[in-house]
């Protein structure tokens, strides 16, 4: 682990910091001995000499040449927990956890995410914090805001001076490549955050556009969203790219041959799922590249002497909580966590040179392990029983309703027991002896009216609109939405909301500098350390 190989370095740093503290205690001994004159000069000198000692420490440090920096998009502690309840044991008196690939990184801290609008914040302005170090309204891409009253135009914000990102930085200042990495769209909020600078996140085409003028060495992972603009009348994305130097890689052939020698890349994964994006993980088909591919990739182009910067952004963990559906989003952390893992296995052939952080933007959801109806327990493994994700069982139930616009309940009952293992076998009580009742996969007449109540709403040329399907569906499918809602209580899984909340959110950090990222900080300070670390004036 690359933690051990900086064992010796800290350890000089301890013994330096305990003869600090002999000096002070000393220097305190000796002025309560002595005249107060002559104390404060004793206290003088120590003072001195341990501001010292805390610069000699501070240069220990040494610069990281490779930095890897992990986001996971609405992953809170709550997330990382879910991930490794799911991978323990949940056997009464044999509880135990997984634990991720992270979680015995030596430098553990968390980080406050509200910005310039909200204590609810959004992606753009999280991400923004965390690339550039300044709170701006939600919504908008690395520039600052003007005035009081939060908003997404021009007048908003301030566009005379443009802060530049610690990846724009660490290109022009001291040379490094820079990857930038994402399962969602490429010009998606989070990755734009690195090297674009927009009033809107949804000015999807002008944050292509400084994409592609960005210079940045290998991007990788999700399209591009409206590559010809909102209204499809302007030049295609894909080709501006490449007009400014980019191989665009499109099979997975393509993107596994690339290297260091292949220039400027955008890596495009040959399988897509909604809205541009790489599929959900749990979705995923055998031989489908993995966001641990593309950061493996990103390792074999961005190699180079003077070191890199690279941001990988697991992008549908936000989106799996947005509808929150539970099993797909433990499993896009189950493969974020295996991206990082490719990072270690890197960082622990170059301990002395590498630098690894893993954090979130923001916490989405309003995800609990435990709620009303299961108590104080939990039962996870039934979520062994969900085979898809909520977006993939949508596409099923629309090609259903295609085939068959008079579709029934019941046919539809028994594909949902295929794929969530629910199934209503039992009138009445559907407690099991020696367990309660959510503990099994058997729907209650509650459940099942509300099931049904969804499958009409999902099958209604014109859905409800209302206040109440609102709170019920969050504007995603009905059934589905209810669906991921039923198994994840029954499994002791809560949900406050469709959205953002703004609960801290952890970080981890390993390898040189990690030492910075303990204790707890405002998001604007990650940018603010990473400055410090790598010697930016």
């Amino acid at each position: 682990m690359i933690k051990k190989a900086l064992s010796s370095k800290r350890l000089f740093t301890g013994l330096l910091c305990l003869t600090m503290a002999m000096v002070l205690a000393l220097g305190t001994a000796f002025s309560s001995a002595n005249e107060s004159n002559s104390g404060m000069q004793n206290r003088a000198v120590a003072s001195s000499t341990a501001e010292a000692a805390l610069k000699a420490t501070a240069t220990t440090t040494k610069t990281p040449k490779y930095i890897f920096m992990f986001i996971g998009d609405g992953m809170a502690a709550a997330q990382v927990n879910l991930a490794q309840i799911y991978k323990g044991n949940n056997k009464h008196n044999q509880i135990s956890l997984k634990e991720l690939s992270f979680q015995d990184f030596e430098a553990v801290g968390y980080q406050t995410t509200h910005d310039a609008t909200s204590f609810a914040p959004d992606s753009a302005s999280t991400a923004t914090s965390l690339s550039s170090g300044f709170k701006t309204w939600s919504g908008t891409i690395g520039l600052k805001p003007v005035g009081n009253k939060s908003g997404n135009k021009p007048e908003n914000v301030n566009s005379s001076n443009i802060p530049q990102t610690i990846a724009e930085r660490l290109k022009a200042e001291k040379g490094m490549k820079v990857g930038i990495i994402s399962t969602v769209t490429i010009n998606h909020a989070t990755p734009a955050a690195f090297y674009a600078h927009v009033p809107s996140r949804n000015d999807y085409y002008d944050i292509a556009m400084q994409m592609a003028k960005s210079n940045f060495d290998y991007f990788g992972g999700g399209t591009i969203n409206q590559p010809t603009g909102p209204k499809k009348d302007q030049k295609d994305a894909y080709e501006v790219m490449k007009q400014n130097g980019y191989t665009i890689a499109k099979t997975k052939k393509d993107i596994l041959a690339l290297n260091s020698k292949s220039g400027k890349v955008y890596a495009i994964t040959p399988v897509v799922q909604d809205s541009g994006a790489m599929p959900y993980a749990i979705d995923n088909k055998a031989g489908d590249l993995t966001l641990a591919d593309f950061v493996k990739k990103g390792i074999d182009v961005l190699d180079n002497e003077k070191g890199f910067f690279m941001m990988t952004e697991s992008g549908k963990i936000d989106w799996a909580g947005h509808a929150n559906d539970a099993k797909a989003n433990i499993g896009d952390v189950l493969a974020f966590d295996n991206a990082i893992q490719v990072a270690i296995n890197f960082a622990n052939k170059h301990p002395d040179e590498t630098l690894i952080i893993v954090t979130g933007d923001h916490e989405t959801g309003g995800m609990t392990i435990g709620q009303a109806t299961t108590g104080y327990d939990t039962a996870f493994e039934l979520l062994d029983h969900q085979k898809m994700s909520y977006v993939a069982f949508d596409n099923l139930i629309n090609e259903m309703k295609a085939k068959n616009p008079k579709l029934s309940f019941n046919k539809v009952l028994s594909v949902i027991t295929e794929n969530f293992g629910l199934v209503n076998e039992t009138t009445g009580d559907i407690s099991r002896k020696g367990e309660p009742s959510y503990m099994t996969l058997e729907l209650s007449d509650r459940e099942m009216s509300k099931l049904k109540t969804a499958f009409a709403e999902t099958m209604a040329e014109e859905p409800t609109d209302n206040e109440e399907t609102d709170l019920l569906y969050g504007g995603y499918n009905p059934l589905s939405v209810t669906l991921t809602h039923i198994l994840n209580n029954k499994a002791g899984i809560g949900w406050a909301s469709y959205s953002h909340t703004g609960v801290p959110v952890p970080v981890y950090a390993t390898g040189a500098g990690a030492e910075l990222f303990n204790g707890a900080y405002e998001n604007t300070d990650v940018y603010n350390k990473l400055v410090k670390i790598t010697d930016l004036k």
